[in-house]
């Protein structure tokens, strides 16, 4: 588990670098602007498909691992593969169609703030961003499709043990993106945040293109392997893609349902000016470091949940569970802490330069501070969650997430407006919160009682990680009346002492748990070190 989770991990630490600077290099050409603005509503369809069908940890990519690594006669693997293919294919393909027939309803629907402003102004501010959000989405709406595929083919390529391609083939997709800005800046210069209409085109069609190429890649790999090819196969009846709808539909029935609180964010967000593009920089900022841990987290555990779905290995499926929190533990919550005491000057490194302004600046690390809350339980939802995949159960994720629906929506109609952007993201961070309960709650009567007092490290964690993130604002905060961070170097100064000094105090405290997951984690820093 170990050794694929430092793969994986050095795979999507490169993904995520690249995705991190393809955002820089967003902000820095539009800042928090009109064409910023459109792309985020436009992308949100097919983000949200691409992120719920294609992503790693997905329900298309957990069902198809749970399915391949069950299956005893492996000359069964590519049949299986192409006929999911086939049939998610062919109905996302009827996606793509409507999603370009009605781009301009889903964008209404979605971001009814952008035609119901309070001034003329800002009503021909909001038709423009309209008209290019419209445009955008009619663009990407093929990414559907690719969705689906991208999905299925990390599940199948992760089943047979291959991990490195599938973390590492996003780089593709943000590689597009910036070069396309990049040929944008040479030919346009500092007049680039100007050009609202092309800009955004650039934008949609940079990204189609990634994904495009994500999923050859990956195709390639597949049929090298013998895992499969673009045959199109009908074999619907064949054993295995029973077993793989039944996990997989009601698994992207219940992810689906997490994403519809983020439209849901969206459509209160188009009310407040300039919030949509704040969330979507913050959202990445916390993406990052929470997308490479989740991956080495999530990835490795998720076959080992399959293997022990048996009544007989229960007592060490719960070990397993036991383990899967409290690393998320070990990880998340000093993070948390950290990026909660240090979001402006985080948000002024990374993104303020340009078009980005001091006060976008703000905004952002406002967002930021309040997502950094929900670090923990966003990655301990999905740990749990994968448990019941491994079960073969997608339907108890799935009943939470329908009242967590509403549930969301009410946090958000009533933290909106005295809180602004901030208070949508807390609003996430409550739902998620509710969601850990629940699951918790509903696998202690699913597996006969779990170890309740083995999970009471956890708030030895919690506690080490309130005073870390004490430690790192006050060192932060007297950093910056020593030495007033006036450039880029004295801001990364500020961030890596104050950081480190937050780390170190977070590790002296957690040696003293004892835990095992926080040993071996040191012992193999350490040996890492070594061998440098």
């Amino acid at each position: 588990m170990a050794n694929i989770a430092g793969i994986v991990a050095v795979a999507t630490l490169l993904s995520k670098v690249s995705g991190l600077l393809r955002q820089m290099a967003i902000a820095a050409a539009f800042g928090v602007g009109a064409t910023v603005e459109a792309y985020n509503y436009a992308y949100t369809v097919p983000s949200f498909l691409f992120i719920l069908l294609g992503g790693i940890n997905g329900p298309f990519h957990s069902a198809i691992v749970s399915s391949i690594s069950k299956q005893k006669n492996k000359s069964d693997v590519a049949p299986l593969v192409e006929t999911m293919t086939t049939m998610v294919g062919g109905i996302l393909l009827v996606v793509t169609m409507f999603l370009i027939l009605f781009a301009g309803n889903i964008i209404d629907l979605s971001a009814p703030g952008l035609i119901h402003a309070s001034s003329e102004a800002d009503v021909a501010r909001g038709l423009a961003v309209r008209a290019s959000a419209v445009d955008q989405l009619q663009i990407m709406s093929f990414m559907a499709v690719l969705s689906g595929f991208i999905g299925i083919g990390f599940g199948t390529l992760n089943a047979a043990d291959m991990y490195w391609l599938p973390a590492i083939s996003p780089i593709l997709s943000n590689i597009t993106t910036i070069a396309g800005l990049g040929l944008l800046a040479i030919h346009f210069g500092s007049h680039i945040s100007e050009q609202t209409i092309l800009g955004g085109k650039v934008l949609a069609w940079t990204t189609l293109l990634g994904a495009i190429l994500q999923w050859l890649v990956q195709v390639y790999a597949q049929w090298k392997a013998k895992l499969g090819s673009l045959r199109l196969r009908f074999d619907f009846w064949r054993p295995g893609v029973k077993e793989t709808l039944a996990v997989m539909g009601p698994a992207t029935l219940s992810s689906g349902m997490l994403y519809i609180n983020l439209f849901t964010a969206m459509y209160f967000a188009s009310f407040i000016p300039h919030a949509a593009p704040a969330m979507l920089y913050s959202n990445l900022l916390i993406q990052t470091p929470l997308g490479i841990i989740s991956t080495m987290i999530l990835v490795p555990l998720l076959p080992i949940f399959s293997r022990l779905a048996d009544p007989k290995d229960w007592p060490e499926l719960k070990d397993r569970i036991r383990q899967g929190i409290l690393l998320t533990g070990v990880t998340m919550l000093p993070l948390g802490a950290i990026m909660i005491a240090l979001s402006y000057p985080i948000v002024r490194v990374v993104y303020e330069r340009y078009a980005f302004t001091t006060e976008d600046s703000q905004l952002v690390g406002s967002v930021l501070m309040a997502s950094s809350l929900g670090m923990f339980v966003y990655l301990g939802r999905d740990v749990l969650v994968r448990v019941f995949y491994a079960l073969s159960d997608g339907g108890t994720p799935f009943k939470i997430s329908v009242v967590n629906i509403f549930l969301n929506a009410l946090f958000d109609f009533l933290l909106w407006k005295p809180l602004g952007a901030p208070g949508l993201v807390l609003a996430t961070v409550g739902v998620n919160v509710v969601s850990c309960c629940a699951l918790l709650w509903c696998l202690d009567r699913r597996l006969n009682g779990l170890p309740w007092r083995s999970f009471t490290p956890l708030l030895g964690l919690a506690g080490a990680s309130v005073v870390t993130g004490l430690v790192t604002w006050g060192v932060s905060s007297g950093w910056q009346r020593l030495i007033p961070a006036t450039n880029l170097i004295t801001l990364l100064l500020q961030l890596a002492v104050a950081g480190g000094a937050g780390l170190g105090v977070f590790a002296l405290i957690a040696s003293q748990l004892k835990l095992p997951e926080f040993d071996l984690f040191i012992s193999r820093v350490r040996a890492k070190l070594l061998k440098q």
